[in-house]
Parts: structure tokens; C-alpha cells; sequence
């Protein structure tokens, strides 16, 4: 006789036939499905069926209990929206800079630095991070906690999953890692909030950088990089440190025009491409002291007057880790810059 999960298994995938087959007939004969039309989740969707199973059969899931859960899951028609819309343009640097690096911002990553002055001291020292940094990531992501996002998780990942084709596997993906999050944390995971892309917390972890590098900083036993600012600190610390971060180093110096046979070098992507030494054979100055067999980059960016350049070295590639972009990565840069000046002269 089938036991009770083969049972259930077995139950699930008849439903998921009966499923395929009304959506078939639906298709054909013009009607609304119901992945356009319905606000909930649950196993009568085919891939919400296939998604539980593969749950229950891989993870050890009760089916039960996510059939229940994935009731509850809607489906948000602004996060399908915002994901879809295209960008009307992309951003100068100069745009880009002006929005993270106002003085309001710096005043606030001072404050949050002076009030966790002990953590960052200590994440510094543990993970080998510069903590200016780990406050310009947090200033970036979330203004240092204050815009966590207000998307109910489970809600925003079940909504790209299953109704986002170009990126459903990745989503889906990430929303098995979030359920294995929750039940690792002890979380519910109808509770979480979170960006409309389903990043969380002060630094906003995906779920699976959430279960990879989130760590318990304070030693309360829990990973709470949602609410608890000094597990965030340790956590951004160390996703910078398994990414190879080096303390102290340069991470990206302002150079004058280098003459044409270097622009043709200009990044394209964000690997490390020249060494030191062949940006001096292209003519690039300004690189002082800088080891010639470091790795680097040579970045153009449009600016308030012109072109601007910068050869970027081994921790803006890292920084580009955590975001995959050259103005994100120069944004954490230059507020890293300006908050830990800024905390000079206050100290006098």
C-alpha cells in the first residue's frame, strides 16, 4: 500500500494533470486563465503543483502545510509592472551620484556609524573589511534601515516565479531558498518584508545571499539581518570578505583623459582586464605608486562637466559583487569616502 506522502505525491500530480488540461481548453477557447485573472496562488496552477512537489520531494516539506501557505501567496500586479517596465534611460553618473551622495545621507551614515561604532569597530577587525565601507553599502541599500522594503516576500517571489517567464527560474529558485531560509531561521514566511524582488533586511540579502552570509554578530543564536542592525553590519562585512575584499587597498582612483590608444581599453564589462602596468604603457597617469602587476580596469563615466575617468581596482570588483553595476560600485565608493572625511573632522 502507498504510503501517505506517495499518496499525496500521487494526488498532486493528478491534480496537476486536470490543471494542464483546463488550461489547454481554456486557452483555445479565448477564456482568461487564471494566472491572469486570479489574485492567490495554489496548487491548481501547474507550476505552483510542480514547485510543491519538487519541495516535498527534495526538502522534505510538508505538502500540507505549503499548499496552505501558497493559498495565502497572491499574486501583485505592480511588482509584474515595475519588473517590466523599461527604464526611460540610463543614468548618468553624474545623476547617478547625486542621488547617493547628498549631505542628508552623509549625516546619516555618521549617526549610524557613531551609534554602532563598536560593531563596524569589530566587524573591521573580524572579517578584515573597512567599515566606511560596510556603511556606504548601507546607506546605498536602504538609507541605513529606513527603506526595507514593504512587499510581503513570499508574496513578491511567488509573483516572479510564476508569472515572470524571462526570469521565472531564477525567482522560483530564490523562493526555494527563501522557504529554507524560514525554516532554517525559525521565521513564518508569510511575515518577512522585503523590495519588490524580494530582498530583505538592511543591506537587502536575497534569500540565497541571506543563507550564505548573513551571520549572528550579536550571538542572540538568530540571523536577523531584517531587524537587528549589528547582525546587518556583520553580515554586509561578510559578504564582503568571502568575496576576497582587502583591507585597506584602493579602490578606484580619478585619472586625467588618457590619450586615444587607452580609451580604447575603456571597460565594457566588470572584470579586471589591464594590469597597473599596461594602463602606464596606454598612457594613463595619475596612477602614482599603484603595484604595476595589480589588476585593474580603466571606467568612463559622463559627469557634471564631461568625462570623467577612473581605473578601478580589486575592491570595486568586489563591490561589484554585491551590485552588478560600475555606478553602483563608484556610489559605495565615494560615500565611503565622504562619511569617513566627514568623521575626521568631526573628531577633530
Amino acid at each position: 500500500m502507498p504510503s501517505p506522502l506517495l499518496r499525496r505525491l500521487l494526488s498532486m500530480l493528478c491534480a496537476l494533470q486536470l490543471s494542464l488540461v483546463a488550461s489547454t481548453s481554456a486557452a483555445e477557447s479565448g477564456a482568461e486563465s487564471g494566472a491572469e485573472s486570479g489574485p492567490a496562488y495554489g496548487v491548481a496552477r501547474p507550476e505552483v503543483a510542480r514547485f510543491v512537489a519538487r519541495m516535498v520531494a527534495e526538502h522534505d516539506f510538508d505538502p500540507d502545510a505549503l499548499d496552505a501557505l501558497f493559498a495565502e501567496a497572491t499574486r501583485k500586479e505592480p511588482i509584474l509592472e515595475a519588473i517590466a517596465r523599461p527604464a526611460e534611460r540610463r543614468l548618468t553618473w553624474a545623476e547617478y551620484r547625486r542621488i547617493f551622495l547628498t549631505q542628508e545621507r552623509i549625516e546619516q551614515g555618521l549617526d549610524f556609524w557613531r551609534i554602532h561604532e563598536d560593531s563596524f569597530a569589530r566587524a573591521e577587525r573580524v572579517f578584515g573589511v573597512d567599515a566606511a565601507y560596510v556603511v556606504a553599502i548601507l546607506g546605498v541599500e536602504t538609507r541605513f534601515g529606513r527603506n526595507r522594503g514593504t512587499w510581503r516576500v513570499l508574496d513578491a517571489l511567488a509573483t516572479l516565479a510564476f508569472d515572470y517567464p524571462p526570469r521565472a527560474a531564477f525567482f522560483g529558485s530564490e523562493l526555494e531558498q527563501f522557504l529554507l531560509l524560514a525554516r532554517e531561521e525559525g521565521l513564518d514566511p508569510r511575515v518577512p518584508l522585503g523590495s519588490y524582488a524580494g530582498a530583505m533586511g538592511y543591506g537587502q540579502f536575497i534569500p540565497s545571499s541571506y543563507r550564505a552570509y548573513a551571520v549572528d554578530f550579536d550571538g542572540d543564536g538568530l540571523r536577523d539581518i531584517r531587524d537587528n542592525p549589528v547582525d546587518a553590519i556583520g553580515s554586509v562585512a561578510n559578504y564582503l570578505a568571502r568575496h576576497g575584499w582587502r583591507l585597506g587597498a584602493p579602490v578606484a582612483r580619478a585619472v586625467p583623459e588618457p590619450p586615444a590608444a587607452a580609451k580604447a581599453a575603456v571597460a565594457t564589462d566588470l572584470e579586471l582586464r589591464l594590469t597597473i602596468a599596461e594602463l602606464r604603457a596606454l598612457g594613463v597617469e595619475g596612477l602614482g605608486d599603484l603595484p604595476d602587476a595589480d589588476r585593474a580596469t580603466l571606467i568612463e563615466f559622463e559627469g557634471e562637466a564631461g568625462p570623467e575617468y577612473y581605473v578601478g581596482m580589486h575592491d570595486l570588483s568586489v563591490i561589484t559583487r554585491y551590485n552588478r553595476s560600475h555606478l553602483y560600485a563608484m556610489a559605495v565608493r565615494d560615500l565611503a569616502l565622504a562619511v569617513a572625511d566627514a568623521r575626521a573632522a568631526r573628531q577633530g
